[in-house]
């Protein structure tokens, strides 16, 4: 429990938790999420999931579970069992459970009629569904099994029942496609891509596990993730990016994602991408550069049609002769469309928490940066000097002023005779009634201080022979006695004060 030992301990973990979290595939799985946010991941999802299937086959008794397929796809609230039908037990089909997420903007009642609408969708390079439901909480959709897996599968040559983290996190062989596979299943992606733009359906999930290999074919999967509201594969890239807010765009993007996967066995270090390994032609790496590079995020993706016409794959001869049938009725389309809608509006808005948090994490990057730390302390020391400097100026400045005021105060006389005290009336009863003789006239008062004792000697006589002529009656005669013999050993009369009395005051 030592201090340097849990901290050094912590730094660890940290590191660790870094590296964990910046891996896309570890970081999307269900242990991680648990570990970091307990409270959120405490449920267990795949009981929920086989609830729920229960629930669904009391009405619906011809389907069987098999077994469940534990952890073959990466979302932590989607399940998958392989299921077979009663009277068919060869056959082996997927169903696969999901929770609604929080992009669902339809209605209930529309929610449950698309689902189920993905049933009647024909189209050569879409995965058939063979039964779809939903309610206001969940949906499952059967789809038949494919042997031979995913092209995710194909890439990383796995086995399609095996665990996600086991079959795409740590690869043994690392290898790309051959440029004919490349330039055929790219190509064949795109068109279907396309048709579902026209019809005004919104997708935004392709990955290379989103899509099924049917011989040389690709297909398409997960359609209903859209309609369920799911959050997509690469959303951690393309919330980065503000010129990335639509779900064309987001298609595109992802389509990068995938040809990249395809060219060199494995999915991109980083987005953008500054420079490409060698490929197999100049003109795949012409379409990376076009969606993955940090001028093309700026600037926004590229049309589907655009990628079409590119060289590496206007060549390309498609013989599949299908006939794409998805019929959507006109109020459903424009629910489609409104729900579209609400999904870029919340990607937009995502979009902008992550520029402002990105502004504001760069900005105490930079002020907590040693050198910029520097610059601050610096800057510190000059502002206090020259802090110290004005309130120094302004000490000298007031001091040189009050001395100025001290010295023109001195020059004047300290008391002015030219007003008289008024008479102080605490000793009034002691005054007699008798008012005494009116004194000799004194001197005029002088507008300067007196310096000289004959004046003072002579105002003091007659202030003596004044008080000698007043009667004398009890404590008065005690008071005028004491008065009379001290003051002429006094200060007044020696001459040494400069405060002249008037008569008034002492008579």
């Amino acid at each position: 429990m030592e201090r340097e030992f849990i901290a050094e301990r912590q730094k660890g973990l940290q590191a660790y938790l870094d590296v964990i979290t910046t891996h896309h595939i570890l970081s999307n799985c269900e242990l991680v999420k648990k570990f970091l946010d307990p409270n959120s991941y405490s449920v267990n999802y795949t009981e929920i999931a086989l609830q729920h299937v229960s629930m669904f086959f009391r009405s619906e008794p011809k389907w069987e579970v098999v077994e469940p397929l534990k952890d073959i796809g990466w979302r932590i609230r989607k399940k998958y069992f392989l299921m077979k039908i009663k009277n068919q037990p060869k056959e082996r089909l997927v169903l696969s459970w999901a929770d609604l997420g929080p992009d669902k903007y339809l209605s209930d009642r529309d929610l449950q009629y698309a689902v189920k609408l993905l049933s009647s969708c024909s189209h050569p390079y879409i995965y058939k569904v063979t039964f779809a439901t939903a309610n206001e909480s969940s949906a499952l959709v059967i789809r038949p099994f494919s042997e031979k897996g995913t092209l995710k599968d194909l890439i990383y040559k796995a086995k399609p029942k095996d665990p996600f983290l086991k079959k795409y996190c740590n690869p043994k062989k690392i290898q790309g496609l051959e440029l004919q596979q490349i330039k055929t299943y790219g190509r064949q992606i795109l068109e279907v891509l396309k048709f579902l733009h026209e019809k005004g359906f919104p997708y935004g999930h392709l990955h290379s596990a989103n899509v099924m290999l049917d011989g040389d074919t690709c297909k398409l999967l997960d359609l209903e993730n859209s309609l369920l509201g799911l959050p997509s594969f690469y959303r951690s890239y393309f919330s980065q990016y503000r010129k990335i807010n639509t779900l064309e765009g987001v298609d595109v993007h992802c389509f990068g994602h995938l040809l990249y996967e395809m060219t060199y066995g494995r999915p991109p270090d980083t987005i953008p991408v500054e420079t490409f390994p060698p490929a197999p032609s100049v003109f795949v790496v012409s379409v990376l550069e076009s969606i993955l590079t940090c001028e093309a995020l700026k600037n926004g993706m590229p049309t589907v049609s655009r990628l079409l016409q590119m060289p590496l794959f206007s060549d390309v001869l498609l013989t599949n002769s299908e006939k794409p049938q998805f019929k959507i009725p006109t109020k459903l389309k424009e629910a489609l469309k409104i729900s579209k809608e609400c999904i870029e509006k919340r990607l937009t808005e995502e979009q902008k928490l992550i520029h402002q948090h990105r502004r504001l994490t760069r900005a105490q990057s930079h002020h907590g940066s040693e050198e910029e730390k520097k610059k601050r302390k610096i800057l510190a020391r000059k502002k206090s000097k020259r802090s110290a400097n004005e309130s120094g100026e302004e000490h000298s400045a007031k001091y040189s002023n009050s001395n100025n005021s001290a010295g023109s105060g001195a020059s004047s006389p300290l008391t002015s005779p030219s007003s008289p005290t008024p008479p102080s009336t605490a000793g009034a009863s002691s005054i007699p009634p008798a008012p005494p003789p009116p004194p000799p006239a004194a001197p005029p008062p002088s507008t300067e201080a007196p310096h000289g004792r004959p004046e003072v000697s002579a105002s003091r006589g007659a202030l003596l022979s004044s008080i000698q002529k007043l009667p004398r009656k009890g404590n008065s005669e005690e008071k005028h006695r004491r008065a009379t013999t001290a003051l002429p050993g006094s200060a007044e009369a020696t001459g040494h004060s400069r405060i002249q009395f008037p008569l008034p005051l002492l008579c």
